[in-house]
């Protein structure tokens, strides 16, 4: 399988201190990853790294190519979508789609119009009438007509409705990924893209604490609702987390075989969001 990303040894400093200290990791073609992480993490700028758009130390190669040196070349088969769509005010909906259809020749002004008939804009609507919301739909919209081998989204629906945010992933896999696409999001918004990621990688303080497929997250990690007269036993097992819930205590828990688990209370495969928690336990203090 190809790999399309392949960091080796990664590192950015603003003014003396770590935005990415170190770290190294690959992603084949044709995966969903969640890169996932509090903010001040290193998320923004580990994808800012991977598009070219800050200098950096260490390797890194994205489809082939040295982000420092080939940028060019590079975003030829690359789309990034933004945590803040900007556009000049005085644009009109119809203008955008011209231009982007003038300068990408992987632009499908088709399937752009197909996005846009699906939201409140209109050929004639200025920039300058839109909502915050409507920026965003606007800006997914040309992006998404673009065939390109990766597409790096950096929080792609802030500012946009549940129903919108359903809408989106739902069309980003109906109607853009395939075997030869590979889509890195990061977001906030982990329950909404949990069930389209195939593999995971957490980053805290500029280090990766965790990186997995969601297959291997299901058969690593089991959190139980542990019965009371058992707590004992469950914390002798070393949970990597531990909270209440209608008072009974759920424990997360590491590796630990699921008919011992079972054997404690009621087991379940928790969700990235649990996981996350648990993970960056302490990461706010």
């Amino acid at each position: 399988m190809n790999t399309v990303i392949s960091a080796s040894g990664l590192r950015k400093h603003y003014a003396g201190q770590a935005a990415v200290d170190d770290i190294s990791f690959d992603i084949p073609a044709g995966r969903i990853v969640g890169l996932i992480g509090p903010n001040g993490s290193g998320k923004t700028t580990t994808l800012k790294a991977i598009l070219g758009l800050i200098p950096f130390e260490g390797e890194l190669s994205v489809l082939g190519h040295d982000p420092r040196k080939q940028r060019n070349e590079l975003m030829a088969d690359v789309c990034f979508i933004a945590d803040v769509a900007i556009l000049p005010r005085w644009l009109r909906v119809c203008d955008a789609v011209d231009f982007v259809a003038g300068i990408h020749p992987r632009f499908n002004r088709e399937k752009a119009e197909r996005y846009i008939a699906n939201t409140k804009l209109k050929p004639a609507m200025k920039v300058s009438a839109m909502s915050k919301g409507m920026i965003v739909q606007l800006h997914l919209a040309l992006v998404m007509a673009i065939d390109a081998k990766l597409l790096v989204l950096d929080e792609p629906t802030l500012g946009l409705d549940i129903l919108y945010r359903k809408q989106f992933y739902q069309n980003l896999l109906e109607d853009y990924f395939d075997a030869q696409k590979t889509i890195v999001i990061t977001t906030h918004q982990v329950e909404e893209v949990e069930h389209i990621l195939t593999d995971l990688i957490f980053i805290r303080d500029g280090k990766i604490v965790l990186t997995s497929t969601m297959d291997e997250i299901g058969e690593r990690y089991i959190e139980v609702m542990v019965r009371p007269d058992h707590a004992a036993a469950a914390r002798a097992l070393m949970p990597i987390n531990e909270r209440t819930v209608f008072g009974k205590p759920v424990m997360l828990f590491d590796n630990v075989p699921r008919d011992q688990l079972e054997a404690l209370g009621e087991t379940r495969h928790p969700g990235i969001a649990d996981l996350f928690v648990a993970t960056m336990k302490g990461s706010y203090a």
